[in-house]
């Protein structure tokens, strides 16, 4: 195992749909994330646009990405991202996670979703680094954390854990148009709560979000852009004093709060 200083960090990012590639600050914010971080050997990516129980292993080798959106300009179809395919890393995490009473399924055809390539596209455009999806097997904050920390010894081995989500995701109360500090008091109220958590430690209150956090189920109406933070939190706990939000501010009056943890 490497020191510290070698370790990875983990990411929790807010992904945006493919429209994210002409906000020309989002993007940008991306790109200069990825340039601040160590080179990764490998990513794994937990998204919020696939669940699947139990925890399956996806694009396992390069096969075409998954255009899981409806209704877009056909430019956003044509996008590609034919990063390597990781089947070392999918052996590791195999061995990480698979137990008596724990099975992990494989499903090598499915290709990364747009929770994986719209923001790697941005961060990682040369498409050179080998890319591994994990579904999420459930959406209890506890089961999550438990699953981050199994995956944490990767940080140890050059791997970038990053769940992708969105920090607030009402899309029936989107405000296109709006401005990148512009939001509703509902989105607001949630990611100031969000921020104050995380920044004072406080795991078990966003463990509880629905009940703790104002408006949140306002914010989350259902919850899987919220839980791929419980698998990063988890990989990430021995360093969470560390914490930072790299990305904040609205879009379409979501939060895209985006951390860093290590």
């Amino acid at each position: 195992m490497s020191d510290t200083a070698d370790r990875m960090p983990v990411l929790y990012l807010s992904h945006g749909a493919p429209p994210l590639a002409d906000d020309g600050l989002w993007t940008a914010q991306l790109a200069g994330w990825a340039a601040e971080l160590p080179r990764p050997a490998a990513i794994l990516v937990v998204s919020a646009h696939w669940e699947a129980a139990p925890v399956t292993l996806g694009a396992t080798t390069t096969v075409p990405l998954v255009y899981d959106f409806w209704g877009f300009p056909e430019r956003y179809y044509r996008v590609t991202y034919p990063a390597p395919g990781a089947p070392g890393l999918a052996a590791r995490v195999r061995g990480l996670l698979a137990g008596p009473g724990t099975p992990v399924h494989d499903a090598p055809d499915r290709g990364l979703d747009h929770g994986a390539y719209v923001p790697l596209v941005e961060m990682y455009p040369d498409a050179d680094i080998p890319v591994l999806q994990l579904s999420l097997p459930t959406l209890e904050p506890e089961r999550l954390l438990r699953l981050g920390r199994r995956l944490a010894p990767l940080r140890d081995e050059g791997v970038l854990i990053v769940g992708s989500g969105f920090f607030t995701h009402n899309l029936s109360e989107l405000s296109w148009g709006s401005g990148p500090d512009e939001a509703p008091g509902w989105s607001r109220e949630f990611d100031a709560w969000g921020r104050e958590a995380l920044d004072g430690g406080d795991i078990d209150a966003l463990l509880d979000f629905e009940h703790t956090a104002p408006a949140g189920r306002r914010a989350h109406p259902r919850t899987e852009h919220f839980a791929p933070l419980f698998v990063t939190l988890g990989a990430g706990e021995a360093d969470l004093a560390g914490q930072r939000a790299v990305i904040d501010g609205f879009w379409a009056g979501l939060a895209k709060r985006s951390i860093q943890v290590g």
